[in-house]
């Protein structure tokens, strides 16, 4: 019996079942789904390895959640953007950079709905552009200020040099060290000066 913080093991059998050990009882990936929005922990085991398998089926999860009619959240630009990064040297960036923008998103969503409920004497239409798209692009520029933040931490500038420096600048000290430090540099350096540029 597991203690009452831990999370919840799912055991998946060979015939795709999914066993829930706490309530002993055969799940679907609607229930895990709906155990999720509900905020209980849990891992998910292949039932004959032990191997730790929640990743897969928390991505098949998102996966028939977006196949849904009118489900559908994640843009084609940003899945494109996504698929992009594998395999690159800024992939170990990623993951990080996409959680803690999901938190801090998660801890304003109730500045969102209060802004909903202000706006509800106006119509749907109006509710839609003014409270939610303002508060997103609030959300947005916190996170680009974020990730500035973060991308500064990994440049070759010095810690008071300005965030947009030149190319040569760039080019001259991170070719002090060769390999692929040096180009993970150039590439961090890329990325940095097209934020600044964005921003």
């Amino acid at each position: 019996m597991p203690a009452k913080d831990d999370p919840v093991v799912i055991k998946k059998y060979a015939n795709r079942r999914l066993y829930n050990t706490g309530t002993s009882t055969y799940v679907t990936l609607e229930d895990l789904a709906e155990m999720v929005k509900k905020g209980e922990e849990f891992t998910v085991q292949d039932a004959k390895t032990g191997e730790d398998i929640t990743h897969p089926v928390l991505t098949q999860i998102i996966f028939e959640l977006e196949n849904k009619d009118g489900q559908n959240m994640l843009p084609i630009p940003f899945l494109r953007q996504l698929i992009a990064f594998y395999g690159d040297q800024m992939q170990m960036i990623v993951p990080s950079f996409l959680e803690q923008s999901m938190v801090a998103f998660a801890k304003e969503q109730e500045r969102f709905r209060e802004q909903m409920k202000t706006s509800l004497g106006k119509s749907p239409m109006e509710v839609m552009k003014l409270a939610p798209m303002k508060a997103l692009e609030e959300q947005t520029r916190r996170n680009m200020e974020m990730f500035q933040n973060a991308m500064r931490l990994f440049t070759p500038f010095p810690q008071g040099g300005p965030a947009s420096a030149p190319a040569e600048q760039a080019k001259q000290e991170s070719s002090e060290k060769p390999g692929d430090l040096q180009e993970l540099k150039e590439q961090i350096a890329a990325m940095q000066r097209k934020i600044d540029s964005m921003g």
